[in-house]
This record gives structure tokens, C-alpha cells and sequence, in this order.
């Protein structure tokens, strides 16, 4: 399958403009997936309902810090028509993917048909990344938190279907979250297939039949978790320059 994803398991891009986001060095890896100068960014924020600070803090690091043109789909605030949607992610050489509520997100979408516009990017070869939510849509499940929204106190985490480019149940904000570790133990018993869990600042690198795990902070990495006769097998997947076989995850 044609893709390019960088999914991210998290990191602090909402900061003071004389600080470097978090995710800085991953951010740098997915500008220079395209290869011409200042590539067209396309932020996408739907998770957050269009939150004017997190666009702010996102031009901030892709226009000002990398020199990249950013046009931001509000899905809210602005309710484009189907053609201007077609026409921002047609457009666009990089397509970020915000933090927030994954399920009301993957639900506007399907409603608005961005899910197809974003199967044609993928398509032509557009790279296709995020945080948080911006991680888990483009794979066949996420591990969300997407109750809270409605309710602080509740901490139950559900299964939220993505895009499914890739057959893998992603779980951001594996370590700073710790009832994210127990929770994903727990829905991968009934889960068929393998998770990919993601520490802050680490972040899982899709090439088309290829992946890495990238970092931007050291220490930081990822785990491939799945249950096999009755054990729950967690190994660690250390950040790495080099490519390996997808289908010897997946299938692992």
C-alpha cells in the first residue's frame, strides 16, 4: 500500500514562542519527507473544535520555525463547502492531524466526506501525520480517551476505528498517562492483531511497506504489545534510522 505516515505519540507543541516544541526533531523529519523546499502544510484541528491557540502554536513552529506555508481546515469554525475541502487537502504536501477527541473527529469526518480526501492524499503520496488523535486516525483502531470530553472523571478508554491504512491498534501517550498501560492490556485480550504504543515525543514512521520509530527527546521509544497463547508479549522498539519489513510486525 502507498503511504507515507508519522504518527506521534504526544509532546507539548502549545508552548511559549521562545521554546522549542517538544516534538521539534520529529517535526523537522516530516518536513523533509518532501522532497522540495518549504512544502505546503495543511493542519487540520478538528479533534480540538478548531482551538484558535493550538493553531497559533502550529504556525508557530511550521511556518515561522520551518519556513513551511500552513493553511488550517476548520471544520468548525468555518463548515467549508465539500470543494474547499477537496481543494486544502488536494493541495497540500503535508497533512498534520491535531490532538483532542478522536471519535467526534473520525465522525465529522466520515459526515463530511474528509475520510475519501484524505485516502486520495494518501494516494498520491502525500505525508500524512499527527499527535495524539493526529496518530491514531490513520490506523485501523485507536486507543482514545475520548469520554473525557464529555465527562473529566471518566478515564475509560475505548476503541475508536480510523482510516485503516495500516492494521495496527495505535495507543498514544503510553507513558505519561499510566492508566493508558493496564487499559491497553486489558482491550488487546479482545483484541485481534498487534498494538503500537507510543511514548511522548517517539512516534511511529510508515513508508510503504517499511517502518521506523522516530524520537525527539532520548530515552523515548515505542511497543509492539500483543497476547499470544494466553502471554502478554511487550517489546520495546528502539528509535532507528533504518527501515524493517511492516508485514514482520504486524504478523509477528
Amino acid at each position: 500500500m502507498k503511504r507515507n505516515i508519522i504518527a506521534i505519540g504526544g509532546g507539548k507543541l502549545m508552548v511559549p514562542k521562545h521554546r522549542e516544541p517538544q516534538t521539534s526533531l520529529i517535526d523537522q523529519s516530516i518536513v523533509q519527507q518532501v522532497n522540495r523546499k518549504s512544502p505546503k502544510v495543511l493542519f487540520i484541528p478538528t479533534a480540538s473544535e478548531d482551538n484558535v491557540d493550538y493553531c497559533e502554536a502550529f504556525r508557530n513552529q511550521y511556518e515561522k520555525r520551518l519556513g513551511c506555508p500552513v493553511e488550517e481546515l476548520l471544520l468548525y469554525r468555518d463548515r467549508p463547502s465539500n470543494r474547499k475541502i477537496q481543494m486544502l487537502i488536494s493541495q497540500s504536501d503535508i497533512i498534520y492531524v491535531g490532538g483532542g477527541n478522536t471519535l467526534r473527529m473520525m465522525n465529522l469526518w466520515r459526515k463530511l466526506g474528509v475520510d475519501k480526501a484524505l485516502d486520495k492524499a494518501r494516494k498520491r503520496g502525500a505525508v500524512l501525520c499527527g499527535l495524539s488523535a493526529g496518530a491514531i486516525c490513520w490506523f485501523r483502531q485507536g486507543n482514545s480517551d475520548s469520554r473525557k470530553f464529555k465527562d473529566e472523571s471518566n478515564k475509560t478508554l475505548i476503541k475508536v476505528t480510523g482510516l485503516n491504512y495500516a492494521d495496527v491498534l495505535m495507543c498514544p501517550h503510553y507513558d505519561v498517562e499510566k492508566h493508558r498501560q493496564p487499559a491497553l492490556k486489558a482491550m488487546m485480550k479482545t483484541t485481534q492483531g498487534i498494538a503500537v504504543a507510543l511514548e511522548n515525543c517517539a512516534a511511529l514512521h510508515i513508508k510503504d511497506d517499511q517502518w521506523r520509530i522516530l524520537s525527539s527527546k532520548k530515552n523515548k521509544k515505542a511497543y509492539l504489545i500483543y497476547w499470544q497463547h494466553g502471554e502478554y508479549v511487550k517489546q520495546a522498539l528502539k528509535p532507528s534510522d533504518n527501515f524493517k519489513s511492516l508485514a514482520e510486525l504486524i504478523n509477528n
